[in-house]
């Protein structure tokens, strides 16, 4: 769909409309995680969504987009309880942090998603080395939403 104005179509570029579906499907992604109940319909619409954000983020997005879609890849097999997707897509998040130098909020995350997926997979040892890189991090950001969020998601986390 193209967004109006009143004077008409409003131009926008391609990498915009990719930013654009990137954001609005890790959105709905966001909104069907927070259902209580979902349907089979549902899961799987929620990971076509899920891919869809990380793949808009590939053709135009920063490097901590790219971590973001697949921190929350990982987090929709986690929740479906789908340990082998879960893990793959958690290693790429961390890789992809290793690859970009990233610090501090996503590199916490990173290590979150790690923690969650090795949990769900029934590898306690590594799932508690990842929460307690996790927990190290987020004891050090300094801004204190972003160390509110990694501390809650870690709190969720079944160890």
């Amino acid at each position: 769909m193209i967004p109006r104005t009143m004077s008409g179509p409003e131009k926008i570029t391609e990498q915009e409309s990719h930013r654009r579906q990137a954001a609005g499907f890790f959105n709905e992604t966001w909104t069907l995680l927070d259902k209580t109940s979902r349907t089979t319909d549902e899961d799987l619409r929620m990971i076509h969504l899920a891919h869809a954000s990380r793949w808009h983020w590939e053709l135009a997005g920063t490097a901590e987009n790219l971590v973001t879609g697949e921190w929350q890849i990982a987090r929709v097999y986690c929740v479906l309880r789908r340990a082998e997707p879960a893990l793959f897509h958690a290693r790429r998040c961390l890789q992809l942090v290793e690859r970009h130098g990233l610090a501090g909020f996503q590199r916490g995350c990173a290590h979150e998603a790690m923690a969650r997926a090795w949990c769900l997979a029934g590898g306690k040892a590594e799932a508690a080395d990842h929460l307690k890189k996790a927990q190290e991090i987020g004891s050090q950001l300094n801004d204190a939403e972003d160390r509110k969020v990694l501390f809650d998601d870690l709190a969720t986390i079944p160890l």
